[in-house]
C-alpha cells in the first residue's frame, strides 16, 4: 500500500500562522535590524547638510540618464525646488515613521506599504533608477532592495513577530489591517483556518494495489 499525504492544513493560532520558534524570532529581529538601518537614514535626513542640498542631490542623478529618466527627475527637482527645506522635512519625517514602525512592530501592513513607495521613489529619483546602466556601472542602487526586503516582511507579516501588531491587531477590529491583519481573509475564513489549524487536519490520498479494497 503506497499512502501519499498532501493539502496539510495551515496550523493557526489565533489566525496568526504558527511557525517554529527560532523563524518567529529571526524574522523579528531582522524587522528590527531593518528598522535601526533606516534610523541611522533618517538622523542624516534631519541634519541640515540634507535640506541645504537636496536640490544637489537628485539634480546630480540627470547626468546621462535617457530621456525618459530625465523628464521624470526634473520632475521632481521642479516640485522639491518650490521649497526644498520643506521637502527635507517631509522626507526625515517619513523616514522617522518607518524606522519607528520596523524597529516596534506596529502598523506593520501601513509601514511596509509605506516604506516600499518611500523607496521606490527614492531609487527612481535620487538614484537615477540605479542607473545610468553603461560601461563602468556597478550596481542597480540600495532603494530597490529596500523595497524587496519591505515586501518580504509584508508577506511574513513580520509585525507579528517580536512586535507590537501582535497585541495591537486584534484590538483595531476591522482596521486591523494597518496593522498585521489579512488583506481579503474574512473574519469566518479565519475562524475556519484557525479551527482546521488547532486541530492538525489533514487530506491523506491513498493509494491501494489493484484488486485490494480498503478495510
Amino acid at each position: 500500500m503506497i499512502l501519499r499525504f498532501h493539502g496539510h492544513a495551515p496550523l493557526t493560532r489565533g489566525g496568526v500562522p504558527v511557525r517554529a520558534g527560532w523563524r518567529t524570532s529571526g524574522i523579528g529581529l531582522l524587522r528590527i535590524v531593518f528598522g535601526l538601518i533606516w534610523a541611522v537614514d533618517a538622523y542624516f535626513k534631519w541634519l541640515p547638510d540634507f535640506r541645504n542640498n537636496l536640490d544637489d542631490y537628485l539634480t546630480g542623478a540627470l547626468k546621462d540618464q535617457p530621456a525618459a529618466v530625465h523628464a521624470w527627475i526634473g520632475f521632481w527637482v521642479n516640485t522639491v525646488g518650490v521649497n526644498p527645506h520643506a521637502f527635507g522635512y517631509a522626507v526625515a519625517a517619513a523616514e522617522t515613521a518607518v524606522a519607528l514602525g520596523l524597529i516596534l512592530g506596529l502598523l506593520s501592513n501601513l509601514t511596509n506599504i509605506g516604506g516600499t513607495l518611500l523607496s521606490l521613489v527614492i531609487w527612481s529619483t535620487a538614484e537615477g533608477l540605479g542607473g545610468p546602466y553603461k560601461a563602468g556601472s556597478t550596481d542597480v542602487g540600495a532603494a530597490i532592495i529596500y523595497a524587496l526586503v519591505f515586501a518580504g516582511l509584508f508577506l511574513a507579516s513580520a509585525g507579528l513577530y517580536v512586535g507590537l501588531d501582535r497585541w495591537l491587531t486584534p484590538v483595531l477590529g476591522r482596521f486591523g489591517v494597518l496593522a498585521s491583519g489579512p488583506l481579503e481573509v474574512s473574519r469566518d475564513a479565519v475562524s475556519h483556518d484557525t479551527l482546521s489549524g488547532e486541530q492538525g487536519r489533514q487530506r491523506d490520498d491513498v493509494v491501494l494495489p489493484a484488486g485490494v479494497r480498503p478495510g
